[in-house]
């Protein structure tokens, strides 16, 4: 018997979950994405007639298409169960414009790949959403003009092979400048002395904070030993002592910005990568039931509203599995973005019923620790805050010098039974260097030691996936679903690197920047980038006309193409070496593959070479030196040697 129904999804796994869901009578197939594009190798947009896109199927995808054609042949029904997002909107849409006009097609929708979620979201199709289509077509269109203005522009400037995207530039511009600012930081040394007191037995850490009542600031050695020795004298006395409560609320639940930050702080996991083992956790899998799972809600999203159902179920698992004590009298809320879909869901598990430790047989080691950090920290959502009692000391020494200790004490722990005790690397370390003794105003103490010890003020940190997701964040640039590509395109380009989990601008990448910030200094804003990106969030919620998005963005931007094109020159880098062949200068050169050595000469000579790094290849009895290379993966630095000598390392060896 044939089936009845087609339902189309992006995704194989997707597909198998869907299908066993569903049962006879649809037939569930993968498009595997993106079938239909602007066209790769030219504009594709015709920017004189409103902007018009000239829509093509994806080189390579017409197997699939004509397979998807077949597949819809005598259904009653075509239903389109693409991602509840902008982009699978899109997906859909082009699919029933392009290939099943004439056919019955719906929209499903759904935020969780559960057999109650499934079976409601198929009672209850939608049409299409028109302003989501148009919001994803206004981001599309302006990130290939961007693209196809600008990236010819880098390869007259610096050289052929080498792109430019509207956001990721202003991403790369963030960790250009904090790059900057690391270089040009100039530590500055002080000083800090610390007593370590006693009352009774019990010994505890103070510092110095106040000399004649004025902040401590000790810039020097000298400075420091002549304080130490004048402060010894003198006889130490509690002048001071505050305690009060204090309450740490439990953290909201996941949205995909906040699950790439802890994922990277707590598992390690790139952006990437976090997102790829999320979707497998959303997709479905195999936990020895009659068909794949899927775990988690959809795990793009901005919103930290949660279902009802959801919220109750969390609320009766804490009060079984924890106590009373643990649960609020009513469910904690937490603030959604201005601009953030309600329809959308916070990430969280789909059941409670599905604990981390009874599936981890079940799960890659990849996909538990993912799976175990959003759980808990759903489960923690709804839990009461912790609650601390602080102490806070002020003892003089002598009349000159204040110091000041202070300590907490852990309550009742609350969501850190289910969370963990995650206090902020900014906390106070000397609250938990020591413990506070049972102290009171006019009480001696004795002075165990004084130590003055060195410090020298530091600069900025560079940029991890975790705090360039959240400064991306914080500054309105991208959205959910761009972030891991952002950071993943950055450095597939070479033009950010990372080092052991932080990234820093190659030499490439702060070409690119300049050059982009001196003539494209609107295109680079981080201001009017966020601005761009609030309109089409205005045009996917029918406030605002996409057309209107692109006459405003065009006319500035072509005066500023114009512009480059006419005083944009090739830089030219003349180095002391000589052409092999010719005898004329080599010039420093870059291309797809990265720099390299070319005859200044060219294109009559065509020599070229490779520039040396200076480290000699750690193979035994190569003799080779290793040469900067790169591939779809990123940079690398392999053997001159190759293939002879087949060496590759992703980090540069010592010399």
């Amino acid at each position: 018997m044939s089936k009845k129904n087609l339902v189309i999804v992006e995704s194989p796994t997707k597909a198998k979950t869907i299908s066993k869901i569903l049962g006879t009578n649809f037939n569930v197939v993968s498009s595997m994405g993106h079938l239909i594009d602007l066209p790769q190798r030219k504009l594709g947009v015709d920017v004189e007639k409103e902007f018009k896109p000239e829509y093509v199927v994806i080189a390579g995808r017409q197997k699939a298409v004509t397979a998807l054609k077949k597949d819809g042949e005598g259904k009653d029904a075509i239903y389109i169960a693409t991602d509840p997002d902008r982009e699978g909107e899109a997906i859909g849409w082009h699919i029933k414009d392009r290939f099943f006009k004439k056919k019955k097609v719906f929209r499903v929708i759904f935020h969780e790949i559960t057999s109650t979620a499934i079976n409601d979201a198929f009672k209850h199709p939608r049409e299409f959403d028109v302003n989501m289509v148009e919001a994803q077509a206004g981001r599309r269109i302006l990130d290939r003009i961007v693209g196809y203005f600008l990236s010819p522009l880098l390869w007259k400037k610096i050289g052929r092979g080498l792109s430019a995207g509207r956001v990721q530039s202003v991403a790369l511009r963030l960790v250009v400048e904090r790059e900057r600012q690391i270089q040009n930081f100039v530590p500055q040394e002080y000083w800090e002395i610390e007593a370590e007191l006693k009352k009774g037995s019990q010994a505890f850490l103070a510092k110095l904070d106040k000399i004649d009542e004025k902040k401590c600031e000790i810039k020097k050695k000298e400075e420091a030993d002549k304080l130490a020795e004048d402060i010894k004298k003198q006889k130490f006395i509690v002048s001071d002592v505050k305690t009060k409560e204090k309450r740490r609320f439990p953290y909201a639940p996941f949205i995909t910005s906040t699950l790439q930050q802890e994922a990277f702080n707590k598992l390690r996991f790139n952006a990437t990568k976090t997102m790829i083992v999320a979707q497998q956790l959303y997709e479905g899998i195999d936990i020895g039931e009659s068909a794949p799972v899927g775990l988690i809600t959809y795990m793009r999203t901005d919103s930290t509203h949660v279902a009802n159902e959801a919220i109750k179920s969390v609320r009766d698992y804490i009060g079984k599995q924890y106590g009373k004590k643990y649960l609020p009298e009513s469910p904690n809320t937490y603030k959604v973005k201005k601009l953030a879909q309600e329809a959308h869901e916070a990430i969280r598990p789909t059941s409670l019923g599905h604990s981390p430790a009874n599936l981890k047989s079940f799960l890659t080691p990849e996909q538990f620790k993912l799976y175990q950090l959003i759980y808990s920290r759903f489960v923690a959502s709804q839990m009461k805050p912790a609650e601390y009692l602080v102490t806070s000391v002020d003892i003089k020494a002598g009349e000159r010098y204040l110091f000041s200790a202070s300590g907490t004490t852990l309550v009742f722990d609350g969501f850190t039974a289910v969370y963990g005790n995650n206090e902020e690397e900014t906390e106070d370390e000397e609250k938990k260097k020591s413990a506070i003794p049972e102290l009171s105003g006019a009480d001696v103490l004795d002075l165990i030691g004084l130590t003055p010890s060195q410090h020298f003020t530091k600069p900025p940190p560079r940029y991890s996936d975790s705090s360039l997701v959240k400064a991306l964040e914080e500054e309105g640039i991208g959205r959910p679903s761009t972030y891991a590509p952002i950071i993943q395109t950055l450095v597939l380009r070479d033009y950010v690197r990372r080092l052991k989990g932080y990234f820093q601008a190659t030499e490439l990448g702060f070409k690119v920047c300049d050059l982009l910030v001196e003539y494209f200094p609107k295109i680079m804003d981080v201001k009017f980038t966020a601005f761009l990106e609030d309109e089409l969030d205005e045009v996917e919620e029918g406030k605002l006309g996409r057309l209107k998005v692109l006459n405003d963005f065009y006319a500035p931007f072509k005066e500023s193409i114009d512009f480059a094109q006419e005083n944009i020159k090739k830089e030219v880098i003349v180095t002391d070496q000589v052409c092999e062949l010719c005898g004329k200068p080599m010039i420093v050169k870059w291309g797809r593959k990265g720099k390299f050595l070319s005859c200044s000469d060219y294109p009559t000579c065509k020599f070229s070479k490779s520039i040396t790094t200076g480290v000699k290849c750690p193979q035994e009895g190569c003799g080779g030196e290793l040469i900067e290379r790169r591939s779809r993966r990123g940079a690398f630095y392999g053997c001159t040697n190759y293939p002879k000598c087949t060496f590759t390392s992703r980090n540069l060896p010592e010399k």
